[in-house]
């Protein structure tokens, strides 16, 4: 009876990054760690070692990699050092080959927000979108002036071109956020005069009942 390989699990950027470290060159997970942290790919993949070594351990199990060697440097612990296999070389092709050219719905928290954005009262929408606007503005600064850095160190722009796409989604979202805030300012969004009239409702106080009683000079209640 042949086995069959385990499901495919391409939902940890993690594990992709792993078997990107090893395509290069068998290493200890450590030096995986210290690999991504120097070159910033922790900016772009979550990385923490106790994650790190649980994904290890699951592509070992899957056969995508495999421990090459036992190392000990003078008192420190044993470390083993991984390799990838030639299924994991498949594996890495094709789940990049994926994730370049297919999209997928990815969600997002600001996303969420505009979706949401009428449980906020109009008026502070804007001044809340021109807020996140500043925000992005010193974001954008510091981006560009990290790639310029890399530039100027002689870096080739292929190994940090996720810095890049950063910068041009931000951007967009900053041209986006200003022009709503401008909408909303402008009152040219549409459904903005419904928007406003679940808030004058709620803050119009409901007509009593009945009217009060009268009274004399002394408050009190004539008979």
């Amino acid at each position: 009876m042949v086995q069959s390989m385990p499901a495919r699990s391409r939902s940890n950027p993690l594990a992709l990054a792993v078997l990107t470290c090893l395509f290069e060159k068998p290493m200890h997970p450590y030096e995986m760690a210290q690999t991504m942290r120097s070159r910033a790919k922790h900016e772009s993949v979550k990385l923490n070692y106790g994650s790190l070594y649980g994904v290890v351990e699951g592509l070992e199990k899957r056969g995508l990699i495999r421990a090459r060697e036992t190392t000990r440097e003078g008192r420190r612990p044993q470390r083993t050092v991984y390799e990838i296999t030639n299924d994991g070389e498949v594996e890495l092709n094709e789940w990049m080959a994926e994730m370049v050219s297919v999209p997928v719905k990815e969600y997002l928290r600001f996303e969420a927000a505009l979706s949401f954005l009428p449980a906020l009262p109009p008026d502070e929408v804007p001044e809340l979108l021109r807020q996140r606007c500043a925000a992005l503005e010193v974001l954008i600064d510091q981006m560009e002036a990290a790639i310029d850095g890399s530039l100027k160190r002689g870096l080739a722009r292929l190994f940090f071109i996720e810095d890049d796409y950063k910068v041009a989604l931000m951007r967009r979202e900053l041209e986006f956020a200003r022009d709503l805030a401008d909408e909303i300012d402008g009152g040219t969004i549409s459904g903005l005069d419904m928007w406003r009239s679940w808030y004058l409702d709620a803050a119009t106080p409901a007509p009593d009942d009945a009217p009060d009683p009268p009274t004399d000079d002394d408050g009190d209640t004539p008979r």
